[in-house]
């Protein structure tokens, strides 16, 4: 008996000890990702009414759209409504969409929320995304045959999502990134290698040794190294202005005058050229044209932006006629961005939501608190198991779903009741 005890004493002190508020918080974690995601669209109506919508979570149904038909995308409450029981390609967010479900696309399906859709939408781009491909190398996610842990990211301007691996340049370490854009919108949209001179989150890798690089067009720039090992970039006398001579002499007199306490002195020196750069920007005319003049390179890989980026892209009346050639008009639209759309999901729905178990949980005393937690247990147990269902098949949970769940649960638990016996002494 004694070593029985022994045995489940010490299994106990290997088993983690998680509380009901660590639970309650990481389900509110996984709740506001949700809403995030999800909080900016209507589960109910379907939003081909409101037109293109400027961003929305949407969906590609596989049983209705197979791969080898014409793509389309399905807002949230018609995932819901009209299509609870098919596969469903989830497809995050995108920009500018309006509804298809229903439409001539889907041969043998009318939709239940709004059936009276034009046979086409002619305002929205599709991608493989809808037939549930990604990246470069066209594989679905998550990709049962690929062994290699890989993040997906999502370029702002294609809305394609890519492997970490296969952007030409690995993700920031760190992850102190805010957007992507991919190597083939980068060389598409190349106005923005100027800009990622002075605003991309960078990394500068020994790869980069004897790379010949274009600089604007004008002439080429080798990456070198210095006689004590360190990377420095040959500088172009006829690609850089006076004004830049200047800077580059000023911060290498300063790198001489003191030791070098760092090996990267070619990110120093790059940093310190993209600031007096910034510094010395022309107020009056325009900023692409300014820094285009500057020294830069462009390479064939993606590049990462910092938070806010975007509000530094000059919106002179020449360059958003170039935006607008381009398609990328949206580039300049605070509003366009995915964080902006979050943030609206969780304000929206934080304005809406309490926490109801919280409070009950407060004003109990030990004993019903113990109680409870067991029947939080015993709840989280049946819908996970429940749920997995759902998720093994690919198919969407409707609301008669959790109805029927509950009334099982109901039924179990006064089953459980009702079998109880009771002694006194």
């Amino acid at each position: 008996m004694a070593g029985a005890e022994g045995s489940a004493g010490r299994q106990s002190e290997l088993e983690p000890v998680v509380s009901l508020v660590d639970v309650l918080e990481e389900d509110e974690e996984l709740e506001n990702e949700a809403c995030a995601v999800l909080g900016g669209s209507d589960s109910e109506k379907c939003s081909y009414s409101q037109g293109s919508v400027k961003r929305q979570a949407l969906y590609a149904c596989s049983t209705c759209t197979p791969e080898g038909k014409e793509p389309a995308g399905i807002c949230l409450a018609c995932s819901y409504e009209c299509h609870g029981s098919h596969k469903l390609f989830e497809l995050y967010t995108k920009r500018n969409f309006r509804c298809d479900c229903g439409n001539s696309k889907f041969k043998n399906l009318e939709c239940k929320l709004f059936p009276d859709k034009a046979k086409v939408n002619s305002g929205n781009k599709y991608n493989d995304n809808f037939f549930g491909l990604y990246c470069i190398c066209k594989r679905p996610y998550p990709d049962p045959e690929d062994e290699i842990p890989d993040e997906m990211i999502q370029c702002v301007v294609c809305e394609d999502w890519f492997h970490g691996r296969h952007l030409g340049a690995s993700p920031p370490e760190s992850g102190d990134f805010q957007e992507m854009v991919c190597q083939a919108c980068m060389k598409r949209c190349s106005f923005l290698w100027a800009y990622a001179a002075r605003l991309a989150v960078t990394k500068i890798s020994a790869e980069d040794d004897g790379l010949v690089l274009n600089v604007d067009g004008k002439g080429d720039q080798e990456v070198i190294k210095t006689e004590n090992g360190d990377h420095q970039d040959s500088i172009l006398k006829e690609d850089v202005p006076e004004r830049g001579k200047d800077a580059i002499k000023d911060i290498k007199a300063e790198q001489t005058s003191e030791p070098c306490t760092s090996s990267s002195s070619e990110s120093d020196l790059q940093t310190a050229f993209k600031n007096q750069s910034l510094n010395t920007e022309s107020q009056s005319g325009c900023k692409f044209q300014e820094l285009k003049a500057k020294q830069f390179i462009k390479k064939d890989t993606a590049t990462y932006w910092p938070l806010n980026w975007r509000s530094k892209l000059c919106t002179c009346k020449d360059c958003m006629k170039m935006y607008g050639d381009l398609d990328v008009l949206f580039l300049t639209d605070e509003y366009d961005t995915v964080l902006a759309y979050e943030n609206k999901g969780r304000i929206d729905q934080a304005s809406d939501r309490r926490d109801p178990l919280m409070d009950t949980l407060n004003s109990m005393n030990r004993v019903q608190q113990v109680e409870l937690i067991c029947e939080y247990n015993d709840l989280k147990t049946e819908l996970k198991d429940y749920l997995k269902r759902f998720a093994d098949e690919g198919t969407v949970v409707k609301r008669e779903d959790i109805q029927q769940f509950f009334e099982e649960f109901q039924s179990k638990k006064r089953r459980r009741v009702d079998g109880m016996q009771y002694y006194c002494s």
